[in-house]
């Protein structure tokens, strides 16, 4: 039995150019016409690789979540609780103006208006949030054993909070805000952090 046809394109810079369809239009707007253009391949290779619409965006989220798991690395080995909120957000308000990339985070963008047929994306895109919220978590456990953070705070609490704050400045990004007013929102942020410091009183 012969051998399969093989892929006619790089799976890695296949899936950096869906992700970017995903990131700009959402998935509900992202057309398979888009999808194929972008990736240089046709309709029917796009099936063959990733069975449907949603296995693409699913692809595309793996390579997403993995180019920015490696940041979120970075971002928790900060020295203090403060230092993690800072780099986090500050980054985050950095990355999501960048004119080099599309406005604000596809873990938000890719999941605005999905309509019927598509209602498991905005679990797998929760999902993937939730995975940088535990991060952060484990991060500010270790922080308040080490001391760094008061006796009295809540971790998961203050997790939450980090977490939800970057996914609001994904929307206020996606929604044409600038740099700076997305550190604005950080500098606010990052202050609330420092305030359940131990050395604070």
């Amino acid at each position: 039995m012969g051998m399969g046809r093989p892929r006619e394109f790089d799976a890695e810079v296949a899936l950096d150019q869906a992700m970017e369809v995903f990131w700009r239009h959402g998935y509900e707007g992202a057309t398979i016409a888009q999808l194929t253009e972008a990736m240089g391949i046709n309709p029917p290779s796009l099936y063959a690789c990733f069975g449907n619409k949603e296995g693409l965006l699913k692809a595309a989220l793996d390579r997403y979540t993995k180019l920015r798991g490696a940041w979120m690395d970075e971002v928790v080995a900060a020295p203090t609780a403060r230092d993690v909120a800072e780099r986090m957000l500050i980054g985050i308000a950095e990355k999501q103006t960048d004119p080099a990339n599309p406005p604000g985070c596809l873990l938000v963008q890719g999941g605005i208006a999905t309509g019927t047929g598509s209602e498991n994306v905005p679990f797998e895109l929760a999902a993937r949030r939730a995975q940088n919220e535990d991060q952060l978590r484990d991060r500010f456990v270790r922080a308040k054993a080490e001391g760094d953070l008061k006796p009295t705070s809540d971790p998961a609490a203050l997790a939450r909070y980090v977490s939800a704050v970057s996914v609001g400045m994904g929307v206020m990004a996606s929604s044409g805000s600038d740099c700076e007013a997305l550190r604005q929102v950080a500098t606010v942020a990052v202050q609330a952090v420092e305030a359940q410091s131990a050395d604070r009183a």
